[in-house]
């Protein structure tokens, strides 16, 4: 599949995940093989007002290419603000939010909040492209719709084509449903029927097999993992493997697993500093030993020390028992 004149050989991608998928989590899934990776979303208010710390969430280095920088907001004019501004950081594709389900964001008419607006969200969608004139592709990311009784992902993608948007990225779930119940793929499939851009489905895909079924039951031309690669950033590596070949790539061994932790600490180190760094670890930490014996010990462990080098003799004292 291509958006723009960047070909995704799979269609492989790391979903957005706010508070998830920075610069040395986007680099992890990168190593194994995700074809393309999307910023954190940014506001658009806050890059026009020049938020520093947005500029460090903007951030982009040469390895993620093609990233994606999302933005996220409700009006038209600040978001074609944002998107020109945002071509300082270089950003391959620029994705526009409408499918954030948390709370604060909605209730300021963000993210999910404008699948209830089809008008502001092609608006929305017309003035970015315009904006940015050709520079960058711009794609949306949405979910089937607000609640269960106005599923109108197939209206939104329609006017999103029509505002000029090169692909759709699908979660199929509405707001209403958060995270918690099965995908549905029948929409992500109607979304794909009704649009002749690139459509890509995302929600539940924790294995290949998953990707695989997505992507024949929708006929979608790539799939976004997004929870499947919390603790397992190999999986792209699976999915590519499954998709290509048939081969069904092994687990990785508590070795290799512990050097990407290895790898994927030094990471946030580098780039966030040993405060910052040692706090965010936790969360990626927990989802890296789920599984092996005494997790639950070893979480509360780590939670209680300060230290990234005491904390991953912990981590490979628990791997190699387990």
């Amino acid at each position: 599949m291509k958006i723009g004149n960047i070909e995704f050989k799979n269609g492989l991608f790391l979903a957005p995940m706010a508070g998830v998928a920075d610069k040395a989590f986007r680099h992890m899934c990168k190593k194994h093989g995700a074809e393309g990776v999307v910023t954190e979303m940014i506001s658009s208010k806050a890059l026009v007002f020049r938020d520093k710390k947005t500029a460090a969430l903007a951030a982009i280095d040469d390895f993620e290419r093609p990233c994606a920088l999302q933005l996220f907001g409700s009006e038209p004019d600040t978001m074609a603000q944002a998107a020109l501004l945002s071509l300082a950081f270089c950003p391959d594709i620029i994705d526009v939010n409408m499918g954030c389900p948390v709370h604060k964001v909605v209730s300021s008419g963000d993210g999910s909040a404008l699948m209830k607006n089809p008008s502001l969200a092609y608006d929305i969608l017309k003035s970015i492209v315009d904006a940015v004139n050709g520079k960058v592709p711009v794609t949306v990311k949405i979910r089937c719709g607000f609640d269960s009784a106005h599923i109108n992902a197939p209206e939104i993608a329609s006017l999103a084509e029509k505002a000029g948007v090169s692909a759709i990225f699908v979660h199929g779930r509405t707001r209403e449903q958060m995270y918690a119940p099965p995908c549905d793929l029948e929409t992500i499939k109607r979304v794909k029927q009704s649009v002749s851009v690139p459509v890509v489905g995302n929600g539940d895909i924790y294995t290949p097999q998953d990707a695989r079924h997505m992507l024949e039951f929708t006929g979608c031309d790539g799939i976004m993992v997004g929870r499947g690669a919390l603790g397992n950033t190999y999986i792209f590596a699976q999915i590519k493997a499954f998709l290509e070949k048939g081969e069904m790539l092994p687990q990785q061994t508590p070795q290799e697993k512990f050097e990407d932790i290895c790898e994927h600490m030094q990471l946030l180190l580098e780039d966030k500093g040993e405060m910052t760094a040692a706090a965010e670890c936790r969360k990626h930490l927990a989802w890296y030993i789920k599984g092996i014996r005494g997790a639950a010990a070893l979480r509360d462990e780590i939670n209680r020390t300060e230290d990234i080098g005491k904390t991953l003799k912990l981590v490979k004292a628990a791997m190699t028992e387990s």
